[in-house]
């Protein structure tokens, strides 16, 4: 996606340099910053402390992590100690643990001195697939907005509902949650995105509004209990949203309060759909309520907000009272029965063991 006149993926390597470039999402949408990161601990703190977020995105940060450990040190007990500290920095997130296991696949049966070239163009590969998914995430659900489109009057937009972000920032490009709604604008359908503040971290606010400013989309930010009196109302036509961890029942882990405008839309009679890559599937795991470990942050995310002040400083505000201690779970899960369908890149899925199965066909003999 552009920033400017300038195509930009969120994560690259930089042959000029030789050295990883991300956007460090922590400043926006107030400043746009491009960084480097070319040491394991400073990969491991990209993603623990949230420069880099979203599902794919992380898993392409992680590969990049090993890559670079690989440069200096390519040896066996390297990598598996570059697997376990940058396994150990999001523990929802699948595709982390996927790139992750990619890489030390790949990796161990090969010679040392061969490690560090193959690291990097594997990182590259999971960069480049991940675009490709994404592309074709949105030509799938672009299909699903047609035919909303088709029930509304001439030049009456679709009016999406989606919740933190699952645009391109959160995946090396396109987005997950947000490709249909690309794809939509290119297609010439008109939208309109109601975006989700999406607390603690204002993903929402800081990141979705960002992207769709920049892309011209038409939109308004909400608060976070907005959403299901919009629904209420006839304001939003569908709801698509990402998902950190999905299960092989169809059971989707998601930013905190997906939950609950599933809930909202499931009472409305409204779509609720969840749009992911197939890396997101966690295919040993049924129960996302018992089985999906759910991270808990630090309660200062709670406690304090990041903002831009009058005078045009950034800056953290406390908004509780001394002595009131935050609790901060990430994630919650959404059960299968609330969602309408899965969007990836073979397709829409019904969120169902089956409905994976019939679009995922290889995996029903390890299932």
């Amino acid at each position: 996606m552009k920033v400017g006149d300038t195509h930009y993926r969120s994560i690259w390597f930089d042959g000029e340099t030789g050295r990883v470039k991300i956007i460090d999402q922590r400043w926006l949408p107030h400043e746009f910053r491009v960084v480097e990161i070319d040491t394991l601990d400073e990969f491991a703190m990209a993603i623990r402390d949230m420069w880099v977020r979203g599902a794919p995105l992380i898993g392409a940060t992680a590969a990049y992590g090993v890559a670079v450990e690989m440069q200096r040190d390519a040896s066996d007990a390297v990598l598996d100690a570059a697997w376990e500290q940058l396994h150990e920095t999001r523990p929802t997130a699948i595709n982390l643990r996927w790139a992750l296991d990619e890489m030390r696949q790949m990796l161990a049966p090969l010679p040392e001195s061969e490690r560090a070239a193959a690291a990097f163009r594997k990182a590259e590969e999971i960069c480049d697939a991940d675009v490709e998914t994404n592309r074709l995430i949105g030509v799938h659900g672009l299909e699903l907005i047609r035919q909303v489109a088709a029930t509304k009057k001439p030049g009456e937009p679709v009016n999406i509902l989606t919740h933190c972000n699952a645009g391109w920032l959160a995946t090396v490009d396109w987005g997950t949650a947000t490709s249909p709604m690309y794809h939509a604008v290119e297609a010439g359908i008109p939208i309109h995105v109601w975006v989700d503040e999406t607390r603690p971290r204002n993903q929402g606010a800081q990141l979705t509004s960002w992207e769709m400013n920049r892309h011209g989309i038409p939109h308004h930010l909400i608060v976070d209990n907005a959403g299901g009196h919009l629904m209420q109302h006839g304001e939003v036509d569908m709801v698509i949203v990402g998902t950190d961890r999905t299960t092989a029942l169809g059971d989707v882990c998601n930013k905190i309060g997906t939950y609950l405008k599933a809930l909202a839309a499931h009472d409305n009679q409204i779509p609720f759909y969840v749009a992911l890559p197939s890396s997101t599937i966690d295919w040993t795991v049924n129960d996302g309520v018992r089985e999906i470990p759910i991270e808990e942050r630090d309660g200062r995310e709670v406690t304090h907000v990041f903002g831009q002040l009058e005078d045009g400083s950034v800056t953290s505000v406390q908004i509780s009272p001394d002595g009131t201690p935050g609790g901060n779970p990430a994630f919650d899960v959404t059960p299968a029965r609330l969602v309408t369908g899965l969007i990836t890149e073979r397709g829409v899925a019904k969120a169902s063991g089956e409905g994976l199965l019939g679009l995922f066909p290889e995996r029903r003999n390890a299932a």
